[in-house]
């Protein structure tokens, strides 16, 4: 049986798996309020990704299990999003296209990394250069390209929430979305260069 208090960091790591998608179906039912409610879900589920990380800081639960899960959680949350503005018709089929070449090309690196007593962050992180670490692992990177995405997210729900035509028609705000959403996949393809740039060591024994 589960231990909650000694697993909650992950508990919370898949959670927001859930909550993102309860928010994520809500955007197929076309009404002003099940998109108010699909925004603040949203805005839950992203802050929950920074929580698990401070519950296993705070209480000591940090673990390569929980970083594998971390991670895991944000690729399903993130492509799912990208896929599903994608079929709304709200984005370019790239979006989501570069986010799961980009995932399947980190993790698949990351999964060999792991198998010799690396991790993605962290004391044993596979980063090895100061560049690399900045723009994998920093809290400034980390965080800004979290801020990109859950902005770029929740804009797009605003720009086409249903009965909220007066939204829709303001170009401005639908140019800062725009603009926001190509920031946040710029981020997604920058934050993989570190790690295929330094992957060659994993294959040279």
């Amino acid at each position: 049986m589960i231990n909650i208090k000694d697993n909650l960091a992950n508990i919370v790591s898949v959670t927001r798996i859930f909550v993102a998608y309860i928010a994520i179906g809500l955007l197929f039912v076309h009404t002003t309020w099940a998109y108010v409610l699909a925004f603040f879900l949203t805005a839950i589920a992203f802050a929950m990704d920074g929580l698990d990380g401070y519950i296993a800081r705070k209480f000591n639960q940090s673990s390569e299990w929980g970083s594998v899960l971390d991670i895991l959680g944000d690729r399903i949350v993130e492509v799912s999003y990208w896929t599903v503005f994608a079929v709304l018709g709200w984005i370019n089929i790239i979006f989501p296209l570069i986010c799961v070449a980009r995932a399947f090309t980190t993790d698949g690196i990351r999964s060999v990394a792991l198998s010799k007593g690396m991790t993605a962050f962290g004391d044993k992180s596979m980063q090895s250069t100061a560049w690399g670490k900045f723009i994998c692992a920093s809290r400034f990177m980390r965080i800004s390209y979290a801020v990109a995405k859950v902005l770029a997210f929740m804009l797009l729900i605003v720009v086409f929430t249903p009965g909220m035509e007066v939204w829709q028609g303001t170009p401005v705000l639908h140019t800062i979305t725009m603009i926001l959403a190509w920031i946040a996949i710029i981020f997604c393809i920058v934050r993989a260069i570190p790690v295929v740039a330094e992957s060659g060591k994993l294959f040279n024994d």
